[in-house]
């Protein structure tokens, strides 16, 4: 019995595993990328994998909206059987001004997750990944990965991996009460006012966005008399138009990230 049993490690590492993440590739000086998979088809048909960056704390990546000067990230999975509609979700980032840019940024050790429909019996990815990887100097980075998708055995490690990511992503707000009661965009200031900020709300958080990348809002800061939270525009001279379409506010919460899309009222 003895002997069965410590030959038990040699013959776990001798038995054939299904591989559900890809071999690194190195995208940038210290810094990895690969894909990992849970291998799970999940109930409405879906499943997930996630791009998983190794870098240390001194590089950084992009959040959905890169900001002013940071690279958007492309998940191209032209070639892949069995699998459509790719959908990044994006955990609540951090902002950060450098040479006064401003730009939301993922540092250190990272995982982005992606949800995929499954289309097919059998599924095999084929994908292409454009990001920003940088430190002192900013490049855009490019991998290519193959990886089949048998969805028949869970792998637990990596979906307890993509869960944790997926935990910081920001969901839709339902509760009774609005966050808000009302945004409007004060010309005078140049700034989106937000009013009646739920007490939940941490107001330092809110981060506004608009279907166009080149409009960036400047830090939540308080409006002179103290009644409401201002975001300015970072630049006048973009986005002509944007007031007309609605605006998105992501913002942490003590119960984690939300998001509600709202429209610009006009000024009373």
């Amino acid at each position: 019995m003895r002997k069965i049993i410590a030959l038990l490690p040699l013959l776990l590492l001798s038995t054939p595993v299904i591989a559900s993440a890809t071999p690194w590739q190195d995208v940038a000086p210290g810094v990895r990328l690969r894909l990992i998979s849970n291998d799970i088809r999940a109930p409405d048909g879906s499943t997930l994998i996630g791009l998983e960056l190794d870098m240390p704390q001194n590089f950084k990546t992009y959040w959905r909206l890169p900001g002013e000067s940071g690279i958007a990230t492309e998940l191209d999975i032209a070639g892949s059987s069995g699998l459509a509609s790719p959908t990044i979700q994006w955990p609540f980032p951090t902002p950060e001004t450098s040479n006064g840019l401003l730009d939301y940024v993922y540092r250190g050790p990272t995982v982005l997750p992606v949800s995929l429909k499954v289309t097919g019996p059998s599924s095999q990815l084929q994908a292409a990944v454009t990001m920003g990887v940088c430190s002192d100097i900013c490049v855009p980075v490019r991998a290519s990965f193959s990886l089949p998708l048998p969805l028949s055995a869970p792998d637990v490690a990596d979906d307890i991996r993509l869960k944790q990511a997926l935990a910081l992503t920001p969901i839709s707000w339902t509760r009774d009460a609005a966050p808000f009661k009302g945004v409007t965009f004060d010309a005078r200031a140049q700034a989106l006012r937000v009013d009646a900020v739920d007490a939940s709300i941490d107001p330092g958080s809110i981060i506004a966005t608009t279907s166009d990348p080149t409009v960036v809002f400047d830090a939540p800061q308080k409006s002179p008399d103290g009644h409401s939270i201002l975001l300015p525009l970072r630049r006048q001279d973009v986005g002509v138009g944007w007031t007309d379409q609605p605006i998105d506010l992501t913002f942490m919460t003590s119960m984690g990230a939300f998001v509600v899309s709202e429209r610009v009222a006009p000024e009373p």
